[in-house]
């Protein structure tokens, strides 16, 4: 016969696991913090490739690869 001891471990146990693995109400939270950081991802990226840096160095890069001589 199992003690007290043991008897709360394995419930501890089951809990826990049951916990890890359950996933009610998670899938539109993670949908949604993912669309969040996207679109502020996007929001980051397009205002660094707009810039006038970022600009203007692709288009020195593009106007050397265009003038090398063979």
């Amino acid at each position: 016969m199992p003690t007290v001891t043991e008897s709360v471990v394995r419930e501890l146990r089951s809990r826990l696991i049951l916990a890890a693995v359950a996933e009610d109400g998670m899938s539109t939270a993670e949908y949604a913090i993912g669309t969040v950081a996207a679109a502020a991802f996007g929001a980051v990226l397009y205002t660094v490739v707009t810039g006038d840096s970022i600009v203007n160095a692709l288009t020195k890069i593009i106007d050397k690869a265009l003038n090398t001589s063979m």
